[in-house]
C-alpha cells in the first residue's frame, strides 16, 4: 500500500522516514545513507574507483555494463581496492577480468603501460569502521578460490597444448555437433579451412597461413577455460596459439575471426584474420541457406544478420574485391560435397537423400541410377571440393546465392543508411546484373547518390521517368493494337530527326555513350555520372519542343526508339526505375 513513509539504509540508518514531497524524500534518504538516483550511484562509484586507482598509478578497466549492475546492487556505494595474489598474475588479463566480473562483480584495475590486471575494486554497501579491512579480506579469500579454478583450467589447457598442439586440443570437436544438419564443429572447421585458403589471395594473405589459422580457430572451444567462460572464445585461442608457437597472424586470427560482433565493433585488422573471418561468416550463411534455416521476422537464432553485416563491413573496411556469388557458391559446394561424401558408402536411398535435399527429382529408375553413378564419379574426381557444387547446381537448375541475394541487399541498405544513402539508390544499383563485388557496388551507390543530390541529377531522373512512362504506355498500346508484344528497341535513325532539339539529343546520347563506356570499364563512377549530367539539357529541350506521338508513324516510332536509347544508356549505370523520386 502506498504511503508517505519509508526507511533509510538498513544498517546505517534503519529508522522510519516521513516524506512531504519528492525533493524532501530524496534529501531525507541521502541523510539516511541512501542515494536514490542509480545514475548518481554509478557516477560516485566510477569517480571513487578512478581516484583509488590513480593514487597508485593504475587505471580502472572501463565496463559500463558492470558499473550499472553494481550501482543497482548498493544504496550507499563505498569503493575498496585490493591486490591480486602474485600466483594469479600469470593468467591472461581477460581471464582475470572475466572471472572477477562474472563471479564477484569486481572492477578490474590494470597497469597502463603493460595492460596487466594487478588489483580489483569491490563496492561495499556501507562505510566500515575499520576502513573496509574485513570486507577486503573476505572478498580476497573468495576471489582466491575463484582464481584458483581459473589457474587450474589455464594450466591444464597449456599442458594439452604442449603435449598435443592446438590441433590435438581441437580433436574433441569431431564429436561436438554444430547443427544436426550441418555436421560437427570439426566438419565446419574443415569447410572454413578450405574457404579461407581460397579467399586468401583476395585479402592479401598467404593461403597456407590462412588455412593454418582456420584449422586452429575453433580449437579453444574444446578447452577447459572456454567451457567455464564461453565469452572468452577466440581470446583464449590467441593465447593458446601463441603458446603453441604459431605466428604470422595466426594467433590474431584465432581471436579476431569472430569480429565484428556488432555495428560498432572493430573488424579484423590482419590479412590472415580477415580471410578466416570471411570464411567463417560465409560458411554460416551458405550452410543455413542450404538447409533452409533463414531468419524470419525478428527471429534470427543463428545470428545470420550479424554474419551478413560482418561480411559487408569487412569488405568495405579493407576495400576488398571479392566475387560474393562465387564465394557463396563455393561455401555451399563444400557443404554439399562434405554431406555427400559422408553418405557415399551407404545404401542408394541414403546416398540420394542428400541429392534430393537439393531439389533433384528423377523420372525413372534408369535416370536415378545414371545420376547416382555420375555424382559418385564427380565426388571421386573432385574429392568433395568446390567444383562438386557447380555440377549439383547444373542438375538442379538453380543457384543458392540467388536465394541469399535479397537478404544481403537488405543488410547493405541498413548498413549504408547511417551514411544517409537512400535504400532505393542501393536497389537501383543492385538490380544491375553481376553486382556481386560489394566494394565496386558501394562505390557505384555512393556516386549515384551524390549525382542525384545535384540539380542535374534530379532533372535527369525526371526526364528518365517521363521517357520510361511514355515508352511503357506506347508499348502497351501497340501490343494491344497488333496482338503481339511490341518493344521500341530498334536503333533510332538520325535522318528522321526533323528539329534541332531532336538532333541535339542524338548528338548528346552519342557523346555520353563515348564517355560512359570507358568510364564504367575503368570503374570511374563520378565520370560516368558526369556523362549522364550532360544529358540533362538535351533531354529537357527534347520534351519541351518535340511531340513524341507524331501523326507520322515513322517519326513516332523513331522518337520512341530514341527514348528507349535514353533508358538503355542510363541503365548501364543503374536501374533508375527503382528510384522513388
Amino acid at each position: 500500500m502506498a504511503n508517505d513513509r519509508t526507511v533509510g539504509h538498513r544498517f546505517m540508518a534503519p529508522a522510519e522516514i516521513t516524506a512531504t514531497s519528492f525533493e524532501n524524500y530524496r534529501t531525507k534518504l541521502r541523510r539516511a545513507h541512501v542515494v536514490l538516483d542509480p545514475a548518481e550511484r554509478a557516477e560516485t562509484i566510477k569517480h571513487d574507483a578512478d581516484q583509488l586507482a590513480f593514487a597508485q598509478g593504475l587505471e580502472v578497466v572501463e565496463d559500463p555494463g558492470l558499473l550499472a549492475e553494481i550501482a543497482g546492487l548498493v544504496e550507499w556505494p563505498v569503493a575498496l581496492m585490493g591486490p591480486i595474489e602474485d600466483r594469479f598474475l600469470e593468467l591472461p588479463p581477460e581471464v582475470l577480468q572475466t572471472s572477477m566480473k562474472e563471479h564477484q562483480k569486481f572492477l578490474s584495475v590494470r597497469e597502463p603501460a603493460t595492460g596487466r590486471i594487478v588489483k580489483w575494486i569491490t563496492v561495499a554497501n556501507k562505510e566500515a569502521a575499520d576502513g573496509g579491512a574485513v570486507i577486503l579480506a573476505g572478498n580476497a579469500k573468495v576471489l582466491a578460490a575463484r582464481l584458483s579454478d581459473a589457474l587450474f583450467f589455464w594450466e591444464n589447457d597449456l599442458r594439452t597444448v604442449e603435449r598435443e598442439g592446438l590441433e590435438g586440443m581441437a580433436k574433441p570437436l569431431e564429436t561436438v555437433t554444430f547443427h544436426s544438419k550441418l555436421g560437427s564443429q570439426a566438419d565446419r572447421v574443415a569447410r572454413i579451412e578450405a574457404l579461407a585458403r581460397s579467399l586468401a589471395p583476395a585479402v592479401g594473405a598467404k593461403p597456407d597461413l590462412a588455412a593454418e589459422a582456420a584449422r586452429l580457430c575453433k580449437a579453444d572451444l574444446a578447452s577447459e577455460m572456454v567451457y567455464e567462460f564461453p565469452e572468452l572464445q577466440g581470446t583464449m585461442g590467441k593465447y593458446y596459439a601463441q603458446k603453441a608457437g604459431h605466428g604470422d597472424g595466426v594467433p590474431e586470427a584465432c581471436e579476431e575471426h569472430y569480429s565484428p560482433l556488432g555495428p560498432s565493433d572493430d573488424v579484423p585488422s590482419g590479412a590472415v584474420a580477415t580471410a578466416v573471418a570471411l570464411a567463417d561468416k560465409l560458411d554460416m550463411l551458405a550452410g543455413f541457406w542450404a538447409i533452409d534455416e533463414k531468419p524470419t521476422g525478428s527471429k534470427d537464432p543463428f545470428a545470420l544478420r550479424r554474419a551478413a553485416l560482418g561480411i559487408i563491413r569487412i569488405l568495405e573496411a579493407h576495400a576488398t574485391r571479392l566475387d560474393l556469388r562465387r564465394a557463396f557458391n563455393d561455401a555451399t559446394a563444400l557443404f554439399a560435397g562434405q554431406q555427400y561424401e559422408k553418405l557415399s558408402r551407404g545404401s542408394d536411398d541414403s546416398r540420394m537423400s542428400v541429392v534430393s535435399g537439393f531439389g533433384l527429382t528423377f523420372s525413372d529408375d534408369d535416370e536415378h541410377h545414371r545420376a547416382l553413378v555420375g555424382l559418385e564419379e564427380l565426388l571421386r574426381n573432385a574429392k568433395g571440393a568446390m567444383l562438386f557444387w557447380s555440377d549439383i547446381q547444373h542438375l538442379t537448375g538453380r543457384e543458392p546465392y540467388q536465394a541469399y541475394r535479397e537478404f544481403g541487399s537488405d543488410r547493405l541498405k541498413q548498413h549504408l543508411r547511417a551514411e544517409g544513402i537512400r535504400h532505393d539508390v542501393v536497389e537501383a544499383c543492385f538490380r544491375l546484373p553481376g553486382q556481386d563485388d560489394l566494394t565496386l557496388l558501394v562505390a557505384r551507390v555512393r556516386a549515384l547518390q551524390a549525382f542525384l543530390n545535384t540539380e542535374d541529377g534530379d532533372a535527369l531522373l525526371a526526364g528518365y521517368k517521363r521517357a520510361a512512362n511514355i515508352l511503357a504506355a506506347e508499348e502497351r498500346k501497340d501490343t494491344e493494337k497488333y496482338g503481339v508484344e511490341i518493344a521500341f528497341e530498334a536503333p533510332p535513325d538520325t535522318k528522321f530527326a526533323d528539329s534541332d532539339p531532336e538532333k541535339a539529343l542524338f548528338k548528346a546520347l552519342d557523346a555520353a555513350e563515348e564517355t560512359l563506356d570507358p568510364a564504367l570499364k575503368s570503374e570511374d563512377f563520378p565520370a560516368a555520372m558526369a556523362a549522364l549530367a550532360a544529358l540533362r539539357a538535351p533531354v529537357d529541350g527534347f520534351f519541351e519542343h518535340v511531340t513524341v506521338n507524331s501523326d507520322n508513324e515513322i517519326l513516332r516510332r523513331n522518337r520512341l526508339c530514341l527514348l528507349n536509347r535514353i533508358r538503355v544508356l542510363t541503365q548501364n549505370v543503374a536501374d533508375l526505375s527503382a528510384l522513388e523520386g
